[in-house]
C-alpha cells in the first residue's frame, strides 16, 4: 500500500519545507518534490501543514480517583485524541496498595485492548519496598521506562522522601526516568482541613489551599533528591512561576532537570474556579489553576526550553454525576480536566499569538515527548523510516471549542466557546487514515502497545 501526501508544507521540529511525503505500508518512505510516484491513495495537502502526529505523554484513561473513574476509557479517549491530532499517548498504569507493579500493569494492558491509537505506559508507584524496586527493573526490560511518584494526596498517593529517594536510585541504575507530582501534600492537607472547618467549601478553595509556594518547594526538593541519587527527574503538570524558577535553578546547576506544563495552565486561571454557583468545579485540577500572571512566564519557559513538553494530564470527569460529588466539600471534587482533543489546536494558538514558532510547536507537541520517553525516531517526526503518523493541518479553519462538538466522553469543555484557528483535518496512524472529513475511520483495538527504550537524557 502506497500513499502520497502532495502539495503540503512539511513541518518538523527543525525544518519547514514544501514537499510531498510518500508512505509505503506503515512507514514514511520518502520526502521530496516532484517524485515520480505511483500511489494507491493520494491526499491533497495544498495550503496545509503536514506535521507529525502528536505525542501526549500524560493521560489518564479509565483511572479510579476520588470515588469515581475518569469518564474516557481507552476507546473513547484515544478516538478523541485522534480527532485532535494526537496519534500516540502514554498513559499511567496504577499500582494499588498491597500489590506489586505487575498486577497494575497487567490491569492497564487489559484496559488498553480497546485503544484506537498507539500507546505506551508509565507506572504509578504507591508503595516502595524491596519487591517493588526489583519489579521496576523488570518493567524497564519490557519497555515501561518511567515511573510516577507523588508528593501530594496523603493517604492516597503520597510517598515520603526516603521512599522517593530509594525509587530514584533504582531508576538511575536501570535507565528509567522518575516523574514527580510535586506539591507539598502535608501543609496542603492542613490548609484543606482549616478551610473546611471555616465553612469555605466552594471550588475556589481548592486553589487557595494549594498555593504555588508549595509547588515551588516540592520541585526544589525533587531536584535536590535527584542530585543526591545521581539521576534525572521530570516534573509533571508544572503550573506556576515558583515551580518553574526551581526547575531553572536546577538546570543552571547542570542538573538533568525536565518539566512539562499543560494547556490549562497556559490558557485558564484561578478566576475560572471562582465561577458562579458550582461552575468552578469544572476547573478543579491539581496543581490548581494559577493567577493569570503566571501564564506569560510559562510561555517564556517553553520558548527557552526550561519547559520541554506540553502534555494534557487528561483526566475527565462529568460535571453532573462526578464533579458534583464535591457539591458541599471542595476536597471531594474529582481532580482533572478534559483536554486530550484540544491540545494540538490550543498550542497552535501559541504560534498565532507569537509565543512560539511553528517548529517549536512541533517540537513541544510531538518531537520532544517522543525523544524524552524513548519513542523517537519511530514517533514524533516525519522522516524516512519513521511511523507514518501524520496530521494534515489546515491553519485557516476558524472554529469554536464546545462540548456539543467534541468527541471526549465528558459533558463539558473547559474551553467552552473559545474561538481557535486550525483543524487537524486528516490524521493518519502508521499510514492508515484515522480521521478524515470529520469522520472516524479507525476501530477499537487497532492501537499497538509501544515498548519504549531506556531514557537517554
Amino acid at each position: 500500500m502506497r500513499t502520497l501526501i502532495k502539495g503540503g508544507t512539511v513541518v518538523t521540529a527543525t525544518e519547514t519545507t514544501q514537499a510531498d511525503v510518500v508512505i509505503e505500508d506503515e512507514r514514511v518512505a520518502a520526502i521530496g518534490v516532484g517524485m515520480p510516484v505511483q500511489a494507491d491513495v493520494e491526499i491533497d495537502a495544498t495550503d496545509r501543514y503536514v506535521m507529525p502526529g502528536g505525542v501526549d505523554v500524560h493521560t489518564h484513561m479509565d483511572l479510579p480517583f476520588g470515588g469515581s473513574f475518569c469518564s474516557d476509557d481507552f476507546e473513547t479517549g484515544t478516538r478523541a485524541a485522534a480527532f485532535g491530532g494526537t496519534t500516540t499517548i502514554v498513559d499511567f498504569a496504577l499500582q494499588d496498595y498491597g500489590e506489586g507493579l505487575r498486577q497494575g500493569l497487567d490491569r492497564w494492558h487489559e484496559k488498553a485492548k480497546k485503544a484506537t491509537t498507539d500507546f505506551g505506559f508509565h507506572m504509578i508507584i504507591r508503595e516502595v519496598n524491596d519487591q517493588v524496586l526489583k519489579e521496576m527493573d523488570e518493567l524497564v526490560g519490557e519497555g515501561v521506562t518511567s515511573f510516577k511518584l507523588f508528593m501530594a494526596y496523603p493517604g492516597v498517593f503520597m510517598l515520603d522522601d526516603a521512599s522517593i529517594f530509594r525509587a530514584m536510585r533504582q531508576a538511575g541504575d536501570s535507565g528509567a526516568l522518575i516523574m514527580m507530582h510535586a506539591e507539598n501534600g502535608g501543609p496542603i492537607d492542613v490548609l484543606v482541613r482549616q478551610f473546611l472547618d471555616e465553612g469555605k467549601t466552594e471550588p475556589l478553595s481548592h486553589g487557595l489551599t494549594r498555593p504555588s509556594v508549595m509547588e515551588g518547594e516540592a520541585v526544589h526538593r525533587v531536584f535536590k533528591l535527584a542530585e543526591l541519587a545521581e539521576t534525572p527527574a521530570y516534573i509533571v503538570h508544572l503550573s506556576s512561576r515558583d515551580a518553574l524558577d526551581a526547575v531553572r535553578e536546577a538546570r543552571d546547576r547542570g542538573m538533568p532537570a525536565f518539566a512539562e506544563t499543560c494547556p490549562q495552565y497556559l490558557y485558564l486561571s484561578i478566576d475560572d474556579m471562582a465561577g458562579p454557583g458550582f461552575e468552578g468545579a469544572k476547573f478543579v485540577c491539581s496543581p490548581p489553576l494559577r493567577p493569570a500572571e503566571h501564564q506569560e512566564e510559562l510561555w517564556k519557559g517553553l520558548r527557552g526550553d526550561d519547559l520541554q513538553i506540553v502534555s494534557t494530564d487528561h483526566a475527565p470527569f462529568n460535571f453532573v454525576g462526578q464533579k458534583d460529588l464535591g457539591k458541599d466539600d471542595f476536597s471531594k471534587i474529582p481532580n482533572g480536566l478534559p483536554s486530550v482533543e484540544d491540545r494540538f489546536t490550543l498550542l497552535y494558538g501559541g504560534v498565532e499569538a507569537g509565543h512560539i514558532g511553528l517548529n517549536r510547536f512541533v517540537e513541544i507537541v510531538a518531537t520532544a515527548p517522543a525523544k524524552m520517553f524513548g519513542l523517537y525516531p519511530r514517533k514524533g517526526t516525519i522522516a524516512p523510516g519513521s511511523d507514518a503518523d501524520i496530521v494534515v493541518f489546515d491553519p485557516r479553519v476558524e472554529r469554536e471549542i464546545s462540548a456539543k462538538t467534541h468527541h471526549m466522553n465528558v459533558d463539558y469543555s473547559a474551553y467552552e466557546g473559545r474561538k481557535v484557528r486550525g483543524l487537524p483535518e486528516i490524521v493518519l496512524q502508521r499510514g492508515q487514515v484515522l480521521v478524515q472529513d470529520g469522520a472516524f475511520h479507525g476501530k477499537p483495538g487497532q492501537g499497538r502497545f509501544l515498548p519504549r527504550s531506556r531514557i537517554s537524557v
